[in-house]
């Protein structure tokens, strides 16, 4: 008790009105899912790779990976890779940003204000990464367990002023360089204008399931499942983020020009909304299958030899603590100090060539401007 007093106190410090949002939550027996050790053969090399794989947890601060870390026994993939530092992700208008403002200070290498999908403060287009690196040949390519309109993968291939404006950003995508997408959902999409639906019927083959024939000989690709096959996994989603993210690597390593790479931005989104809710069981399980798919990123770079992957977050939400638990017994005790996004820096890993680039401290933007400078070499 005494230990959770003081805690409560740091908290209120640290985070005003906290003493009032004191939400605590266990998992229990959380089953030993391993995880891949790398061959390290071309990590920290100094040529530039062609391919980059940009992995961002939404609302994915320390805490919440030491969570998967401790629930998993002490192993993630995470924690297997050598080169690491901090993001910072102020907005250019708020100390603690929202999800489109970060998203966009990754997929551009410009801040904006809160809200924004790749505009400027002027309300101006940025070119995003994919905008930016189609000319040199490079195509792309963006995954979420989030809707497709989603601010982080909005930002990627939509220009609009507000992330709530749904049917505007569908209406970007025809129009995108985007070679393949993949996140939710079906009903997403059958609720947007027959014309913006059949322009993007126009522009890629539109499939609902990652097992579809037309996934394999497809030039163009959307995937676009049922919402409860994005949703969470305690509602019943099963692999198809470490699924969806192999597929979208070997689509893009398949159809990309000679001589030429791609970039792929793959987001576990879940792992933010759990905190949002303070439901720490499904954070824990979210982050571990958020996991699995930095682990197929990571085998594919050591099977290629001239990828670079690139993990981090866009923010922290709910300022998650650890208070206690047994990671023999894959049990984690933790505690969430707020529902909503706090300005904590958050953990940056790198794996492959130029790997190192990405230790220290960053800004957001940083991270883009780099991945931006190898693949524009």
């Amino acid at each position: 008790m005494k230990r959770i007093l003081l805690f409560v106190l740091a908290a209120a410090i640290a985070f005003p009105g906290a003493a009032q949002h004191i939400v605590k939550g266990s998992i229990e027996g959380v089953p030993y899912q391993g995880s891949y050790h790398p061959t390290y053969s071309s990590d920290g090399a100094h040529f530039v790779p062609k391919n980059v794989i940009l992995m961002i947890g939404d609302g994915t601060g320390l805490s919440q990976i030491a969570s998967g870390y401790y629930a998993n026994n002490g192993e993630l993939t995470y924690a297997n890779l050598k080169y690491m530092g901090w993001v910072t992700t102020q907005s250019a208008t708020h100390f603690t940003t929202d999800s489109a403002a970060s998203g966009t200070a990754y997929a551009t290498g410009q801040k904006t204000y809160n809200r924004a999908l790749s505009l400027d403060m002027d309300k101006k287009p940025i070119p995003s990464i994919p905008e930016r690196v189609i000319g040199n040949g490079i195509i792309s390519g963006v995954v979420s367990t989030d809707d497709l309109n989603g601010a982080t993968p909005a930002a990627f291939f939509a220009h609009q002023e507000d992330r709530e404006m749904t049917d505007e950003i569908w209406a970007d995508l025809p129009g995108s360089v985007l070679r393949y997408f993949a996140a939710g959902s079906k009903e997403k999409f059958e609720k947007r204008p027959e014309a913006t639906q059949k322009a993007i019927q126009d522009a890629f083959t539109v499939v609902y399931s990652l097992e579809d024939p037309a996934c394999a000989t497809a030039e163009r690709l959307g995937v676009l499942p049922p919402a409860v096959e994005t949703g969470y996994i305690v509602d019943g989603r099963t692999d198809f983020l470490p699924t969806a993210t192999r597929q979208a690597i070997d689509f893009l390593n398949a159809r990309k020009n000679e001589g030429k790479g791609f970039f792929l931005m793959v987001e576990g989104a879940r792992i933010d909304k759990a905190c949002h809710s303070n439901d720490f069981p499904s954070a824990v399980k979210e982050l571990l299958d958020f996991d699995k798919a930095i682990a197929e990123a990571i085998k594919f770079a050591d099977e290629d030899g001239n990828t670079l992957v690139v993990i981090s977050a866009d923010h922290e939400t709910s300022g998650l603590v650890l208070w206690g638990g047994d990671p023999s017994k894959g049990n984690v005790e933790g505690v969430h100090i707020s529902g909503g996004h706090t300005p904590l820096p958050v953990p940056i890993f790198a794996y492959g060539p130029h790997a190192q680039d990405f230790m220290g401290v960053q800004g957001n933007e940083q991270v883009a401007q780099k991945i931006l400078k190898l693949l524009l070499f």
